[in-house]
């Protein structure tokens, strides 16, 4: 019986807050390495894409596309980064397009950003769907998703459970390179077509993310219909 696939979409800001979180990575590494499933890591760009959108926006006649691709290339710097360390029991390529076919044999594959248009948690959904993970765990630096950003709001009321109608009109239907939403709102429709479950963990709590593993009580936000 082959083991259950979970994919991770995985913050870039896990990996590299300020400096390359060495320490985080390690115990990461170490978490997933024990679990019995196989593992699908859609590694972001996080703060190392956004200083680079941040900066080239104060230039003339940029696009949205332009934001996008320095974005993505941040993303497969990260992939990369973490491939090197999953090596011994990962699949030998970054995968890029989530479309293409894959004979994914190992423990971990490892993937990063692909077009314009949408973030890694786009990626994250369409590879949970076309290798048959029934759900996405979207790892990043929050608790929960809130009904507002509370770090504007000081009434913005956390989140456990939503549905999918609900949880979009919070984050909304477009896309803008370097947006910083719970979940990428054109990965949310993709899921709510798909059928799919997101829960939303904070990363950096790896009790927490090994108790819903083992389907414990846990910390975070369940998307579903």
């Amino acid at each position: 019986m082959k083991s259950e696939i979970i994919v991770l979409s995985v913050g870039g800001s896990l990996i590299v807050p300020n400096e390359i979180d060495v320490d985080f990575i390690k115990s990461f590494k170490e978490l997933l390495i024990k679990r019995p499933e196989r593992f699908i890591l859609v590694v972001g760009g996080g703060g190392t894409a956004r200083k680079y959108q941040k900066a080239l926006s104060v230039f003339d006649n940029i696009s949205k596309d332009d934001g996008d691709w320095v974005g993505i290339a941040a993303t497969k710097l990260n992939s990369e980064f973490i491939k090197s360390v999953f090596k011994k029991n990962c699949h030998p390529d970054v995968i890029s397009n989530p479309l293409s076919e894959l004979n994914f044999t190992e423990k971990f594959l490892i993937a990063s950003g692909w077009k314009p248009g949408f973030s890694t948690d786009f990626d994250a959904v369409i590879l949970a769907h076309n290798l048959g993970a029934i759900k996405v765990i979207n790892l990043s630096n929050i608790k929960y998703a809130y009904d507002k950003d509370p770090n504007k709001f000081k009434d913005a009321k956390k989140i456990e459970k939503i549905n999918w109608k609900d949880f979009r009109k919070i984050v909304g239907n477009k896309w803008n390179p370097g947006l910083n939403t719970p979940f990428d709102p054109i990965a949310s429709k993709k899921a709510q077509e798909l059928g799919l479950e997101v829960v939303i963990l904070n990363g950096k709590d790896l009790t927490n993310l090994n108790d819903y593993f083992d389907g414990k009580k846990f910390i975070g936000t369940i998307i579903k219909d």
